[in-house]
């Protein structure tokens, strides 16, 4: 997780809100990833979980993104994306050729604890009584998706105890 150029103390709602569209967007495009991943090595399952998180990302930037255009208009960002990497985005290394349904479901559960942390970090940094309250809201919203994607988790049969790696073929003399 990575945040450059952006003082909290000092950040506008409009700029705490394009962050927060910044984080879904990022989010969302890792899932996109993702499923494209998981649909090259034949995983039906996970790239279906993954495409499900692309709706949930998507949608909740899209929230964001209407309030934001109600409150300020078209006024041009000053937060961009070149500030912020891996907020919420799952970790590139979290998907693995052959993944389980629980195992993508299980990445995406720690990119929530991960935005969760985030949003709890920098609230001691933020004087703007507007932002603050954004900031707990989107906190708050980490741990509804947190309990979202355990629901889903719990629905599902354990893994078979098998690795990702039973399934890498050796490397061939050449």
């Amino acid at each position: 997780m990575a945040i450059q150029g952006i003082d909290f103390a000092q950040l506008s709602l409009m700029d705490a809100l394009d962050l927060a569209i910044l984080v879904e967007d990022e989010a969302q495009e890792r899932y996109e990833e993702f499923a494209a991943q998981m649909d090259q090595h034949r995983t039906p399952e996970a790239a279906k979980f993954f495409r499900y998180m692309v709706e949930n990302e998507a949608k909740h930037g899209r929230e964001l993104l209407a309030r934001r255009v109600q409150r300020f208009g078209d006024a041009r960002m000053t937060v961009t994306r070149a500030m912020i990497f891996d907020i919420e985005a799952p970790d590139y290394d979290a998907a693995r050729a052959f993944m389980s349904p629980r195992k993508a479901m299980e990445a995406a559960l720690a990119s929530e604890v991960k935005a969760h942390r985030f949003f709890v970090a920098t609230l001691p940094a933020l004087k703007d009584p507007e932002v603050r309250a954004l900031f707990e809201e989107l906190r708050d919203e980490e741990l509804d998706h947190q309990k979202l994607v355990q629901a889903e988790l719990d629905k599902l049969p354990p893994d078979s105890g098998l690795s990702d790696e039973d399934f890498v073929d050796e490397p061939a003399a050449q």
